[in-house]
């Protein structure tokens, strides 16, 4: 495309550019990323290099703009998922809730098992809250899995998993869970699917 640059003599400068656009969940077109051959600049700074052949040459300056700008790009993304990250991107991909205080220990240790995992995960140990209430504020929080753990769950060494959604996945050894929550994030999987 050609360019209009202000004050410049000449009108028009001659710029090649190559855009990258994308669309977001309303259907409206964004240019993120481009890529742009600047032909003017490097006469403006007087660039010069030593060609193999030993002549000058004036250089072309390349600039590039991966994603365009980081906030346009992130609000293309928080549309686009409506709130809903994956879980490979969601800064908020489980959550712990004992069913009552006398399992705080319990939450706090699976917690700590997948965070040295980079599992990007938190407890919720109010005790002034009822199940119900801390399974729904986990869920408005758009946390991608919800992990509800009691006796049973303590005794077998277990968790029971949920998703945002509210699709019961049951139980799961921590183990197990562990290696299939790593390997959704690795996957870089926009569904949060744990088969």
């Amino acid at each position: 495309r050609k360019h209009q640059i202000a004050g410049t003599e000449e009108a028009v400068v001659s710029t090649q550019s190559t855009g990258i656009a994308v669309r977001d969940a309303l259907r409206r077109q964004h240019q993120c990323a481009t890529i742009q051959l600047d032909f003017q600049l490097p006469i403006r700074f007087n660039l010069l290099y030593n060609a193999p052949d030993g002549t000058e040459k004036r250089p072309v300056i390349v600039h590039r703009a991966v994603l365009g700008t980081i906030e346009r790009m992130t609000g293309i993304l928080t549309e686009h998922f409506a709130g809903k990250w994956p879980f490979w991107l969601s800064p908020r991909q489980v959550m712990v809730i004992p069913v009552m205080p006398m399992f705080n220990d319990y939450a706090i240790q699976i917690r700590d098992k997948l965070h040295n995992q980079h599992i990007v995960i938190d407890t919720d140990l109010d005790d002034g809250a009822t199940l119900n209430k801390k399974v729904r504020n986990a869920q408005l929080a758009q946390y991608n899995f919800i992990f509800v753990v009691g006796e049973k769950e303590q005794n077998s060494g277990t968790v029971n998993v949920r998703t945002r959604d509210n699709v019961v996945h049951g139980e799961h050894t921590i183990e197990d869970i562990t290696e299939k929550l790593i390997r959704l994030r690795d996957s870089k999987s926009n569904v949060d699917n744990l088969e």
